[in-house]
């Protein structure tokens, strides 16, 4: 049973942005701009030691917010081979249920990186023995990836058994490269290079239709809609997404605190015409969306009572007050039990300048 909140696509290499990374000089254009200049750059500069650091901080934070489920997306690109298990360390250890997999992607290094971002997850899913810990195959998106590399995702999904987990039309940069390839969007490439495999989880879907999302939900996929994220970067407002009961919530890299996620979700679904009801299920989806994983019912209510806020917060603060990892508290009182959070926030701190210094390095 799927106890506490889900975060249902995040990036846990983004646990050190917080403290003080560089801004970008000139200020970014648009969301490929910020891609290119920010988070690329920060891909690039990762180590193991920064990923540990990262990784371990904000899992101590998500716990603390309630937060007792993560989907991750990763990418470091100078330290491939091995991170998927830094990350599972640092959530084993301190008792956060997470589902890890690498984005392969051929920007940096072309069809060898991709290579090397698959054979990472193959790795991983076939190694792995954490409890509280399972493995997916990953794409960045498919922008950053040639039609070979989708298909070698494909192959490796049926291989393995596991769903795939990728960006898909979080910007219209997705579509207009789905199109200039001579597909009609992102979501029907991944469909004719047998790329979409059921339980597959979809981040974003800003850029999609209707009859695209239906296409999805009819193929098992999960989409997870991430409201801070896309308000950020100025990427739009999913609202093709109600037409699907599988849409889960996430945070996209942002504090794994799912009620301020909430919050700013029923903000942006009430400005953009969406439908409450569709929109607040979003929460429960996640639930559903961990227990498809992890096995056993999802721990979520089919209507609370009060609104689904309410729910949330209650949800938050019973994991606060305690929370079981395995028959192991790792919460209680809002305190962490399974780890010593000033000796985590200082590493984060001393591992964040020195990641700052390499970026500052990164062309």
């Amino acid at each position: 049973m799927i106890r506490g909140l889900v975060n249902a696509h995040t990036h846990l290499y983004s646990g050190l942005a917080r403290l003080g990374m560089p801004a970008p000089d000139p200020p970014v254009r648009d969301f490929v701009d910020n891609l290119r200049r920010v988070w690329w750059r920060l891909d690039r500069a990762l180590d193991r030691d920064a990923l540990r650091a990262g990784a371990r901080l904000y899992v101590a934070e998500a716990l603390l917010a309630g937060t007792t489920v993560l989907i991750d997306h990763h990418e470091s690109p100078s330290c491939i081979e091995g991170s998927l298990d830094v990350l599972a360390d640092a959530c084993q250890d301190l008792g956060m249920q997470a589902v890890l997999c690498y984005g392969a992607t051929e920007r940096n290094g072309g069809r060898d990186e991709a290579r090397r971002g698959l054979e990472e997850c193959r790795r991983f899913v076939r190694d792995n023995r954490r409890p509280l810990v399972r493995g997916l195959v990953g794409l960045h998106a498919a922008f950053t990836v040639s039609d070979e590399t989708i298909r070698d995702a494909g192959a490796l999904c049926r291989e393995l058994a596991a769903p795939l987990h990728v960006h898909l039309a979080e910007g219209r940069v997705d579509v207009e490269a789905a199109r200039a390839a001579g597909y009609a969007g992102p979501l029907e490439r991944l469909v004719a290079l047998d790329a979409l495999p059921p339980e597959s989880i979809l981040a974003h879907g800003v850029h999609l239709d209707p009859t695209q999302v239906a296409m999805a939900a009819d193929r098992g996929a999960w989409f997870v809609q991430n409201p801070r994220s896309n308000r950020k970067n100025g990427v739009g407002y999913p609202s093709a997404l109600r037409h699907s009961g599988r849409v889960a919530l996430g945070t996209d890299g942002f504090p794994a605190d799912m009620v301020e996620e909430f919050d700013v979700l029923g903000e942006m679904a009430r400005t953009h015409g969406d439908h409450p009801a569709a929109a607040e299920r979003r929460l429960a989806s996640g639930l559903r969306l961990a227990a498809s994983i992890f096995g056993g019912p999802a721990a979520a209510p089919a209507q609370p009572e009060g609104n689904w806020r309410d729910w949330a917060v209650r949800e938050r603060d019973t994991a606060r007050a305690r929370h079981d990892a395995g028959g192991r508290v790792v919460v209680e009182g809002g305190c962490l039990l399974t780890g010593d959070l000033d000796r985590i926030r200082i590493e984060a701190q001393t591992a964040a300048a020195r990641l700052w210094e390499r970026m500052r390095a990164v062309s």
